[in-house]
């Protein structure tokens, strides 16, 4: 299997978790010319725009570390398009998660990191 595919099964795997846990799904693999946002959620009154990673093993670290400070602005800025789209106010409350998936093993990191203007 190629990364893309191997890629999207593992985000079926997070979809069906989050989804186990009460998430609403409400976009997958949302793009713009500035990049990619795995999964879009909500939950608790909250939107939720969700990194996938995945690593067969720990042999080159912890999946959600591979959500570095550049990957993390990135998704900064699509979600920002994506709130401007979906006429979001300055008071509708967003979080930024990682699912990290090692193995078969499956870490959810609720608000991995802060919002990053740039």
């Amino acid at each position: 299997m190629n990364k893309r595919t191997i890629g999207a099964q593992y985000e079926d795997m997070a979809v069906l978790f989050l989804q186990s846990k009460g998430v609403r799904i409400l976009e997958r693999n949302f793009r713009n010319r500035f990049g990619e946002i795995d999964i879009i959620g909500y939950d608790q009154n909250t939107y939720l725009f969700i990194e996938v990673k995945y690593r067969k093993t720990s042999r080159v670290g912890d999946p959600a570390s591979a959500v570095n400070v550049s990957k993390q602005a990135t998704i900064c800025k699509v979600a920002d398009y994506y709130r401007v789209c979906h006429h979001f106010s300055e008071t509708t409350s967003c979080r930024f998660d990682v699912i990290a998936i090692l193995g078969e093993n499956i870490n959810w990191y609720q608000n991995a990191f802060p919002y990053q203007h740039r």
